[in-house]
């Protein structure tokens, strides 16, 4: 029976894969043993019995991966929507009930994201941390409820970076340097540092700086164009301190800060009611590839702060972990929303002096979210093992919204006068909704050796949950609502697993596991803007309950090649209820979740990474998933017509993540001479067709009347079409370099055929104000160059 590892035995474990040219490849000629730490305690990939990856830091560099999405590429299972920075939107599985948006702030997310042992996932807004000095990424697949709780329902990813050195001080300096095709030149600047400040005591501390290149233009409104307006900039640090007042306590306070500031967002306009070729008495404008219209500059704004705190106490036969965080988070979202004011407006008597006032929509986000964690773990190689736990948090979260349009009551806006209770002067809609959610859990987990080949484990999660809000809303738009609402739940999340050594090369796997989502309060409709039809259908759903998901995986872990690779096989059903389905509310540019009673995800994953010979590292990494509701949710009119919900309907596939994907990766090592060691890798990834939103999937959902919008710029057109599927796509990824002891030097061509990725379907009422995509970044080629010291 495979046992557990110590913390010396797991550092020693992972072999280096960066040091002198020539011994590096011997290194490699038997694959590292990555130590991982997924259930709470040290072990090698290879021996945790369930489907699991992990990025090191030498396979991250040697790909150049720096975030979540760029290393998502190459993980089975795993997709990730880039809808800019800061705002990426994860599914694990093919669990996804579709896109969620800025104004969607009662609604928990499906993975969670944690970095060590402080969790920072936050619904759409999971933080684009950067990875230098990161020790590996993990991504756990399937429910993690057990040990990660809520949140973890798909799986969930960890962060784990690098621990300052007690040994020997040591540092590095990154630079990059990088040009975007018909766009800005961009690059960073990283660093760290470890100091050995006593004989028991060290600090690391970690800095970076990245200017992100714009590669979008704006049509404006006078017919000039702003260049390149989704550039932005990302600065962060990481100050970590490790204390060893005895051989058996260790201590490590640290400080996380990042800011991202962007001008704009990754947007292809593909039809805006106020810029378009249909209208006769406005300019016709086409827009077209990387092209939107804007009256404003956009911008998005990300402060994160993490401080946390763990203490371990080793009493021999057992530790106690306690980890304590506290984070302050806030995000600025400022978006021009012209067209959707513009199309509400769009009948007014005063015609284009009011339907063509510029608008700003601002969405402001301010969360502190405090944590506290108690663990004991066994710390022995007995039969048994067992960890247990108790976690609090508590989490005030306030969002705020602020539709402005300058200018209107004095244009003589019919809706005038806009000022209200709350509401400002020629502000249309005001919210602002404070959340208080504290959640208690008690958790453990038990792992007995049954026979010299068999082991079982058993867990399992009691959680209480309470969420209370305050909902004032004012203005034209959603008129005046105040009140207070809250919600509870409580369960257990079981697990089961159980793991059988057929031999020392191959390793059988199963399991039964549950996760959970929170459910929540969805926000009043703004019943102002809305058809008396829309109204009735979707002013009835307050409340959203719990999403579970109950998975069902077999698995087997391999070496292969004598110890030369590694192969990973998984096959999994995962059964979902209460799928918390996100729709558009008609006319009233509202969206509500409604929850899918039954709906189901199956597939197989498939890993794997091999070092053939001295000279040639390959890995490929492959998933097909088949995500479908089970379930139709319909609404009964007055006159008795029943219609299905926004294409919730028995047979349709579930959104945001594709059906298939697949990433190849290979890497040649030779000789450039006595002191240079080069490299070569090319990267392969194909990945398949998806949908946005659920209701994506009705008949002639790609086609929208915007015959509503005919009064602005009498426009001739009265439906549009466009992509409602996002297309498959293929991409490559180049890399040259070469490296010695100290240096390690790359030319690199991402994107290589230059696809222009479709990520997302991004609309404004219903489509009918505006309906674009979000994209992906266009070919990119540059030179990064690392010093270590």
């Amino acid at each position: 029976m495979r046992k557990h590892l110590s913390l010396a035995a797991a550092v020693a474990a992972i072999s280096a894969s960066y040091t002198t040219p020539g011994i590096a490849q011997n290194q490699q000629a038997v694959m590292e043993e990555v130590v991982v730490t997924a259930r709470k305690r040290s072990e090698t990939l290879q021996d945790v019995p369930f489907s699991i990856a992990a990025k090191t830091e030498g396979q991250l560099r040697r790909s150049g991966a720096t975030n979540l999405e760029t290393m998502a590429d190459g993980v089975a299972g795993l997709a990730v929507q880039n809808l800019g920075p800061g705002q990426s939107q994860v599914a694990i599985r093919g669990i996804s009930a579709g896109q969620i948006v800025r104004d969607q702030p009662g609604v928990k997310e499906q993975v969670g994201v944690y970095l060590d042992e402080s969790v920072i996932s936050l619904s759409l807004f999971t933080p684009d941390l950067d990875f230098y000095d990161t020790n590996r990424v993990e991504v756990l697949r399937g429910p993690q409820g057990t040990l990660f709780g809520s949140g973890s329902l798909a799986g969930t990813i960890r962060y784990i970076s690098n621990e300052p050195d007690l040994a020997e001080n040591s540092g590095s300096l990154t630079s990059t340097i990088e040009h975007v095709k018909d766009g800005e030149f961009g690059g960073s600047l990283k660093g760290h540092t470890n100091v050995v400040l006593g004989e028991r005591s060290a600090m690391r501390a970690v800095l970076y700086s990245q200017q992100f290149a714009g590669y979008i233009d704006a049509i404006q409104p006078n017919g000039g164009q702003e260049e390149d307006v989704n550039s932005g900039e990302k600065h962060g640090a990481r100050l970590a301190f490790k204390f060893q007042p005895s051989d058996n306590v260790t201590l490590t306070p640290r400080v996380v800060w990042q800011d991202i500031d962007m001008d704009g967002f990754n947007r292809e306009d593909h039809y805006n009611v106020l810029a378009n070729p249909f209208t006769t008495t406005r300019p016709a404008i086409t827009l077209g590839e990387r092209e939107q219209y804007t009256q404003l500059e956009e911008n998005f704004e990300d402060e994160f702060l993490l401080v946390d705190f763990n203490a371990n106490v080793d009493f021999n036969e057992m530790t106690f972990t306690s980890v304590t965080s506290w984070t302050d988070r806030d995000v600025i979202v400022e978006r021009d929303a012209t067209a959707l004011s513009g199309f509400v407006n769009r009948n007014d008597p005063n015609g284009e002096s009011v339907y063509a006032l510029s608008a700003t929509l601002a969405d402001t986000t301010e969360v502190e979210m405090f944590t506290q964690e108690f663990r004991l773990a066994s710390n022995n190689d007995d039969a048994l093992q067992w960890v247990a736990g108790v976690f609090y948090t508590q989490i005030d979260r306030n969002y705020a919204q602020s539709l402005m349009v300058p200018g209107y009551e004095a244009a003589g806006g019919q809706r005038a006068p806009t000022r209200g209770k709350y509401a400002q002067v020629d502000e249309l809609y005001y919210s602002d909704i404070p959340y208080e959610l504290t959640q208690t859990a008690l958790f453990g987990e038990v792992s007995y050796d049954v026979t010299s080949k068999l082991n079982m484990t058993v867990g399992a999660r009691f959680f209480d949950f309470d969420e209370d809000r305050e909902v004032v809303i004012n203005g034209v738009f959603g008129g005046l609502t105040e009140k207070e609402e809250d919600t509870d739940s409580s369960g257990v999340s079981p697990r089961l697993l159980l793991r059988y050594d057929l031999n020392d090369d191959v390793m059988l796997n199963a399991q039964v596991a549950k996760g959970f989502r929170l459910g929540g309060i969805n926000d009043p409709i703004n019943t102002n803007i809305c058809t008396p039809a829309d109204a009735a259908t979707f002013g009835g759903f307050n409340d959203f309950d719990d999403e579970e998901v109950i998975n069902y995986e077999m698995g087997a872990k391999t070496t292969v090649f004598g110890g030369r690779g590694n192969f990973n096989v998984s096959v999994f059903y995962s059964d979902i209820e209460n799928l918390q389905a996100t729709l558009d509310a008609g006319t009233c540019s509202s969206r509500i979740v409604y929850n899918v009673e039954e709906a189901h995800s199956q597939g197989i994953e498939l890993e794997l990474t091999a070092r053939p010979t001295d000279q040639w590292e390959v890995s490929v990494a492959a998933s097909y998933i088949d995500a479908e509701l089970d379930s139709t949710v319909t609404s009964t009119d007055a006159s008795g017509n029943v219609t299905i919900l926004g294409g919730i309907e028995d047979g349709n596939e579930l959104p945001t993540a594709p059906d298939y994907s697949v990433a190849l990766v290979s890497t040649n090592y030779f000789q450039w001479s006595d002191s240079w060691e080069g490299y070569f890798t090319a990267a392969f990834q194909s990945v398949g067709a998806r949908y946005t939103q659920i209701v994506d999937q009705v008949a002639g959902a790609d086609t929208v009347d915007v015959s509503a919008g005919q009064p602005i710029g009498n426009s001739t057109a009265t439906t549009i079409n466009f992509d409602k599927q996002l297309d498959n796509y293929q991409t490559a990824n180049l890399r040259l370099g070469g490296r010695t002891a100290n240096w390690d030097i790359a030319l690199f061509v991402n994107n290589v055929t230059d696809e222009n990725i479709q990520q997302s379907v991004d609309r404004e009422a219903g489509g009918a104000a505006r309906i674009g995509y979000r994209v992906g970044q266009p070919r990119t080629a540059g030179i990064t160059a690392r010093y270590d010291f």
